[in-house]
């Protein structure tokens, strides 16, 4: 699963990845992103908007739901076409999550220790997600996972949707809506370019912050 990320790379670094204009407004270093808060997103809104970054709420509700309507963080990769509460959201409102990397917990004797996962080259990532509107023209949204791949699949049988960067201008264009032209045209990053390490326990707790919490633990 994706319960937790970090995303502190500045905007002008991310903005060049995807090709966007840097946006007037500015973000604030997070690195203890939890569900149930604003964050931050790329999505194009209309077919005919550019992709443009936005402040998306983490729990996606289809405005169909209800107010009483489930609200979940994390959208698994093999429902999305097979769900009724994800299937109008992948054909038409796919969305990008930036983020330096995310975290994950190992089982062990002492309890769950959390796992730090990043790029090798520590490039942002950009997980695929799927947004709804929300209230007052903002918009929720839920992170993909899928099986868990190699060292990713050390820790925790799930992992977030991260896109190659081949695949993030096909993964937006709502114009692609067919299951089988999504899947030919968007492909995830490699295994091999992904790495891990872990941390302290302190990410724990979603009051914490601070480059400190994804720091490796000393041997």
């Amino acid at each position: 699963m994706c319960g937790r990320f970090a995303l502190f790379s500045d905007l002008p670094r991310v903005a060049r990845r995807l090709g966007l204009p840097e946006p007037e407004a500015q973000w604030q270093p997070r690195y203890n992103v939890s569900p149930g808060t604003w964050i931050t997103g790329v999505r194009r809104s209309d077919p005919d908007v550019d992709a443009h970054f936005d402040s998306p709420w983490w729990g996606y509700r289809p405005h169909w739901a209800g107010q009483s309507g489930p609200e979940p963080i994390n959208a698994r990769a093999e429902r999305l076409d097979s769900s009724r509460y994800f299937r109008g959201a992948f054909h038409r409102h796919r969305c990008l999550i930036p983020a330096d990397g995310w975290y994950e917990w190992l089982p062990g004797e002492d309890g769950k220790q959390p796992y730090f996962f990043a790029r090798e080259d520590r490039e942002p990532l950009f997980l695929g997600a799927i947004w709804e509107p929300y209230a007052d023209d903002t918009a929720c949204c839920a992170i993909i996972t899928e099986p868990a791949r190699g060292i990713a699949r050390e820790i925790h049988d799930r992992m977030p949707l991260v896109l190659d960067d081949q695949s993030l201008e096909a993964w937006l264009n709502p114009d692609l809506g067919e299951r089988d032209a999504i899947r030919a045209a968007v492909h995830h990053l490699e295994a091999a370019a992904l790495t891990a390490w872990p941390v302290s326990t302190r990410v724990n707790r979603s009051d914490q912050e601070g480059a400190g919490l994804m720091e490796p633990l000393a041997p």
